[in-house]
């Protein structure tokens, strides 16, 4: 069963941040912010266990209700609909929109059309009346017992401001998406086919984004699992390398320190 009280510390991109001590990561979901950045004293977590969406991708039939948000004594609940659960690891945090407050990134997946990748806000923290806004939503895939895992948060396209990489159907389809947040929409910049960064019962998401001097890429699988892959962009287009074969987690993990 997975870990409903593991916390993640605030992960934004701000300025300033190779001056101040990087907020830890929380492991299971891979290498997932280029660059580091500095903590902002804000948690968020998964709470509310539930059955009511058996899927089982994470590895046992349990997902989540409630996203919680806390900043030192003062903490915000946002339960979904009964409809919807959050089939996810654990909430990822980042500066989406250039602000230097965080947005909350997550997989909810509904009862009839599976995952999307949903982007939230917490507003007015330091007030009486705090709420969680939904920012922005993706597509829903369409079908029950269809997921997407996120593979990581940097600026890909080189615009100054932060971007998603994430799988759809990494045990099916196995789509790399590339969005960004523009307004109130995720807007897809580019896709290719043929990657995964999660094997279905694991209870963990492969691979991340690095940085080796170039830009920041993502490393994933390959949708066989068979190599080590890197996708950047240029131009708007999606450029794959093959880094070679995948030797189990210490190939990734060695492609993730700019070791191939």
């Amino acid at each position: 069963m997975r870990a409903a009280a593991a916390a993640l510390v605030l992960l934004a991109a701000a300025g300033g941040a190779a001056a101040q001590e990087a907020c830890p990561q929380d492991a299971r979901l891979g290498q997932i912010l280029v660059p580091p950045a500095p903590c902002f004293g804000v948690e968020a977590r998964f709470e509310g266990e539930t059955t009511r969406y058996p899927h089982g991708a994470l590895g046992d039939g349990i997902e989540y209700t409630t996203l919680v948000v806390q900043r030192e004594r003062r903490s915000l609940r946002m339960s979904l609909p009964v409809t919807r659960v959050f089939e996810d690891v654990a909430p990822r945090l980042a500066d989406l929109d250039g602000d230097g407050a965080p947005e909350i990134v997550a997989v909810e997946s509904d009862q009839a059309g599976g995952a999307s990748l949903v982007v939230y806000r917490a507003v007015g923290m330091e007030t009486a009346r705090p709420k969680m806004e939904q920012v922005a939503r993706s597509g829903i895939l369409g079908q029950r017992n269809r997921w997407l895992a996120p593979v990581g948060i940097a600026d890909f396209d080189g615009d100054g401001r932060a971007d998603i990489a994430y799988v759809e159907t990494p045990h099916l389809g196995q789509v790399l998406r590339f969005v960004t947040l523009d307004g109130t929409r995720l807007v897809e910049i580019a896709s290719a086919e043929g990657f995964s960064n999660h094997r279905f019962g694991e209870d963990f998401i492969s691979g991340g984004v690095r940085d080796c001097g170039a830009g920041p890429e993502v490393v994933t699988a390959s949708g066989d699992w068979s190599r080590v892959l890197t996708a950047r962009l240029e131009g708007g287009a999606v450029v794959v390398e093959d880094l070679g074969p995948l030797e189990g987690v210490e190939s990734l993990a060695a492609a993730l320190d700019c070791g191939g």
